[in-house]
């Protein structure tokens, strides 16, 4: 017969699958918001909510599932997190949801190089997608491999700064508008990784440092 915190920590772990549904949803749906000139906003606002409301119901569960059942020492640690994952996940839709108002920020981009958001768009995709996997298996070296894909990520990011900065008669409105997106991306793929890390120590029970 299963233990009564087994069945807990289950709930937990699909709470946290149906996130990873939802926040994947967010990201590609602002992403293509973007790159196809359409206001997306409030369906990528409504995903953003759903996430935010679970991301409160796992914390609730984390919660009772220690005050009622006093876990030992993996329980607690998977438990922690867990709510560590949900913060991320939420953190995509956040994010997203400031992808899908650049749009209404700046009104019709349709001059602008979408080549750049739409490369590192499917690499973010690519590394939630990893995180998820990460998670679900308990893959380590999936966990792992998201912080060089991290790199490629801040490098693109950097990279079209400079470019920007360095062009004096590229458009400013464009150049704005791109590193906006890229730097949300970036800081999804920052949360993507952090996923990673904190598979990491469910399986090992070690911090991996953080940038």
């Amino acid at each position: 017969m299963p233990r009564l915190m087994d069945m807990g920590l289950e709930r937990l772990s699909n709470m946290l699958l149906d996130m990873a549904a939802i926040s994947e949803k967010a990201v590609e749906t602002a992403i293509e918001s973007y790159v196809k000139g359409r206001d997306m906003r409030e369906e990528v606002f409504q995903l953003s909510e759903e996430l935010r409301w679970y991301q409160d119901e796992v914390a609730e569960l984390a919660v009772e599932l220690i005050a009622r059942y006093q876990p030992v020492a993996t329980d607690l640690r998977y438990i922690r997190s867990c709510m560590e994952i949900a913060y991320g996940f939420s953190r995509f839709g956040r994010y997203a949801y400031d992808i899908a108002q650049v749009l209404g920020m700046f009104g019709n981009l349709e001059e602008c190089d979408t080549t750049l958001v739409k490369q590192v768009g499917e690499k973010v995709k690519e590394m939630i997608k990893v995180s998820v996997q990460a998670f679900k298996e308990r893959n380590i070296e999936l966990a792992r491999s998201l912080k060089k894909m991290d790199d490629e990520v801040d490098y693109a990011y950097v990279q079209h700064v400079k470019r920007a900065l360095s062009n004096p008669l590229s458009s400013k409105r464009c150049d704005m508008a791109t590193t906006l997106i890229l730097r949300y991306l970036e800081r999804i793929a920052d949360h993507a990784t952090y996923v990673g890390d904190s598979v990491d120590y469910i399986v090992t029970g070690e911090r991996t440092p953080r940038k």
